[in-house]
Protein backbone atom coordinates (compact mmCIF):
# COMPACT_ATOMS: atom_id res chain seq x y z
CA UNK A 1 0.00 0.00 0.00
CA UNK A 2 2.63 2.84 0.80
CA UNK A 3 5.24 1.81 -2.15
CA UNK A 4 1.51 2.20 -4.59
CA UNK A 5 1.29 5.83 -2.60
CA UNK A 6 4.62 6.82 -2.20
CA UNK A 7 4.32 6.33 -6.33
CA UNK A 8 1.54 8.44 -6.34
CA UNK A 9 3.55 11.15 -4.40
CA UNK A 10 6.55 11.22 -6.40
CA UNK A 11 3.97 11.83 -9.20
CA UNK A 12 2.92 14.82 -7.36
CA UNK A 13 5.95 16.45 -6.84
CA UNK A 14 6.32 18.77 -9.78
CA UNK A 15 2.85 20.51 -8.28
CA UNK A 16 3.93 20.83 -4.96
CA UNK A 17 6.91 22.24 -5.50
CA UNK A 18 4.94 24.80 -8.05
CA UNK A 19 2.89 25.57 -4.63
CA UNK A 20 5.86 25.99 -2.36
CA UNK A 21 7.20 27.82 -5.41
CA UNK A 22 4.09 29.94 -5.48
CA UNK A 23 4.11 30.79 -1.71
CA UNK A 24 7.74 31.71 -1.01
CA UNK A 25 7.00 34.29 -3.87
CA UNK A 26 3.97 35.36 -2.67
CA UNK A 27 5.74 35.79 1.14
CA UNK A 28 8.86 36.92 -0.48
CA UNK A 29 8.80 41.24 0.96
CA UNK A 30 7.48 39.98 4.04
CA UNK A 31 10.69 37.28 5.24
CA UNK A 32 13.27 38.49 6.87
CA UNK A 33 16.70 36.66 8.15
CA UNK A 34 16.49 34.49 10.66
CA UNK A 35 19.56 37.06 12.58
CA UNK A 36 17.18 39.99 12.44
CA UNK A 37 15.41 38.09 15.65
CA UNK A 38 18.56 39.09 17.41
CA UNK A 39 18.35 35.82 19.64
CA UNK A 40 20.86 34.97 22.41
CA UNK A 41 21.51 31.36 21.98
CA UNK A 42 20.53 30.56 17.82
CA UNK A 43 24.15 31.95 16.95
CA UNK A 44 25.72 28.93 19.43
CA UNK A 45 23.96 26.52 17.35
CA UNK A 46 24.02 28.05 13.21
CA UNK A 47 26.58 29.99 11.62
CA UNK A 48 25.76 33.72 11.13
CA UNK A 49 25.76 33.47 7.47
CA UNK A 50 22.79 30.66 8.03
CA UNK A 51 20.92 32.78 10.21
CA UNK A 52 21.33 35.14 7.66
CA UNK A 53 20.62 33.01 4.57
CA UNK A 54 17.36 31.77 6.74
CA UNK A 55 14.51 33.32 6.48
CA UNK A 56 11.27 34.03 8.74
CA UNK A 57 7.62 34.97 7.48
CA UNK A 58 5.06 35.75 10.27
CA UNK A 59 1.55 34.87 9.19
CA UNK A 60 -1.91 34.54 11.14
CA UNK A 61 -1.92 30.56 9.79
CA UNK A 62 0.68 28.93 8.22
CA UNK A 63 0.61 27.78 5.03
CA UNK A 64 0.25 24.17 3.93
CA UNK A 65 -0.15 22.45 -0.06
CA UNK A 66 -3.92 21.54 -0.40
CA UNK A 67 -2.98 17.90 -0.62
CA UNK A 68 -6.09 16.91 -0.64
CA UNK A 69 -7.28 18.86 -4.04
CA UNK A 70 -4.05 17.77 -5.33
CA UNK A 71 -5.00 14.42 -5.11
CA UNK A 72 -2.68 13.20 -1.83
CA UNK A 73 -5.93 12.67 0.69
CA UNK A 74 -3.25 10.16 2.22
CA UNK A 75 -1.07 12.90 3.44
CA UNK A 76 -4.10 15.19 4.33
CA UNK A 77 -3.17 15.06 7.89
CA UNK A 78 -0.87 18.03 7.54
CA UNK A 79 -3.72 20.94 6.11
CA UNK A 80 -5.45 19.44 9.41
CA UNK A 81 -2.51 20.37 12.05
CA UNK A 82 -2.11 23.91 13.78
CA UNK A 83 0.80 23.82 13.43
CA UNK A 84 2.88 26.85 15.20
CA UNK A 85 5.17 26.43 11.97
CA UNK A 86 6.54 25.18 8.87
CA UNK A 87 9.21 25.10 6.75
CA UNK A 88 10.36 25.81 2.76
CA UNK A 89 13.47 25.51 1.77
CA UNK A 90 15.46 28.36 3.50
CA UNK A 91 12.10 30.44 4.43
CA UNK A 92 9.93 28.71 7.54
CA UNK A 93 6.49 30.19 8.31
CA UNK A 94 5.60 30.91 12.15
CA UNK A 95 2.23 31.60 13.20
CA UNK A 96 2.17 35.15 15.29
CA UNK A 97 1.86 33.98 18.44
CA UNK A 98 5.37 32.08 18.10
CA UNK A 99 7.72 34.48 16.54
CA UNK A 100 9.04 35.76 19.70
CA UNK A 101 9.81 31.84 20.99
CA UNK A 102 13.38 30.72 19.94
CA UNK A 103 12.88 27.63 20.56
CA UNK A 104 10.89 27.25 17.67
CA UNK A 105 12.77 28.80 15.83
CA UNK A 106 15.44 26.52 16.67
CA UNK A 107 13.26 23.52 15.63
CA UNK A 108 12.20 25.28 12.38
CA UNK A 109 15.98 25.58 11.29
CA UNK A 110 16.64 22.04 11.62
CA UNK A 111 14.35 21.84 9.10
CA UNK A 112 16.44 24.59 6.87
CA UNK A 113 19.04 22.07 7.10
CA UNK A 114 17.20 19.17 6.20
CA UNK A 115 16.40 21.01 3.44
CA UNK A 116 19.31 22.11 2.31
CA UNK A 117 20.81 18.48 2.68
CA UNK A 118 18.34 16.42 0.94
CA UNK A 119 17.63 19.39 -1.83
CA UNK A 120 13.45 19.66 -2.71
CA UNK A 121 12.56 16.58 -4.03
CA UNK A 122 15.22 14.34 -1.36
CA UNK A 123 12.98 16.55 1.30
CA UNK A 124 9.40 16.14 0.20
CA UNK A 125 10.23 12.60 -0.78
CA UNK A 126 11.19 11.66 2.88
CA UNK A 127 9.19 13.52 4.52
CA UNK A 128 5.70 12.12 2.82
CA UNK A 129 7.49 8.22 3.17
CA UNK A 130 7.82 9.31 6.52
CA UNK A 131 4.17 10.32 6.95
CA UNK A 132 2.46 7.58 5.46
CA UNK A 133 5.07 5.56 7.44
CA UNK A 134 5.21 7.09 10.94
CA UNK A 135 2.48 9.92 10.85
CA UNK A 136 3.67 13.70 11.89
CA UNK A 137 4.97 13.43 15.15
CA UNK A 138 7.19 10.43 14.30
CA UNK A 139 8.32 11.29 11.10
CA UNK A 140 12.25 10.83 11.48
CA UNK A 141 12.59 14.35 9.75
CA UNK A 142 10.05 15.62 12.72
CA UNK A 143 11.19 13.05 15.58
CA UNK A 144 14.83 14.72 14.55
CA UNK A 145 13.99 18.16 15.01
CA UNK A 146 11.99 17.69 18.00
CA UNK A 147 14.62 15.41 19.79
CA UNK A 148 17.12 18.71 18.66
CA UNK A 149 14.77 21.63 20.17
CA UNK A 150 14.03 19.45 23.21
CA UNK A 151 18.06 19.47 23.55
CA UNK A 152 18.39 23.25 23.03
CA UNK A 153 15.25 23.48 25.52
CA UNK A 154 16.75 21.74 28.35
CA UNK A 155 20.44 24.32 27.84
CA UNK A 156 22.45 22.13 26.00
CA UNK A 157 25.79 23.15 25.03
CA UNK A 158 26.98 24.76 21.49
CA UNK A 159 26.23 21.77 19.28
CA UNK A 160 27.14 21.88 15.83
CA UNK A 161 23.61 21.21 14.17
CA UNK A 162 24.67 21.02 10.78
CA UNK A 163 26.62 17.79 11.38
CA UNK A 164 24.93 16.38 13.41
CA UNK A 165 21.47 16.73 11.03
CA UNK A 166 24.23 15.70 8.25
CA UNK A 167 24.90 12.31 9.95
CA UNK A 168 21.48 11.56 11.28
CA UNK A 169 19.68 11.91 7.38
CA UNK A 170 22.79 9.93 6.16
CA UNK A 171 21.55 7.25 9.24
CA UNK A 172 17.93 7.11 8.07
CA UNK A 173 18.57 7.49 4.25
CA UNK A 174 21.41 5.46 3.71
CA UNK A 175 24.36 6.70 2.24
CA UNK A 176 24.12 9.81 -0.46
CA UNK A 177 25.73 13.00 -1.55
CA UNK A 178 25.46 15.67 0.63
Amino acid sequence: MHGEVLRKVLGKLPEVRQWIERTLAEHRTEARPAASYRFKRLPEFYSPVFLETAFVVIVPRVPVPPLRSLGLPELAEIETLNAAGITYRNTYFLKEDGASTESIHFHELVHVVQWQQLGVDGFLTAYATGLLQHGYRNNPLEAMAYELQEQFDRGAERIDVRAIVRARLKSVAGPRPL
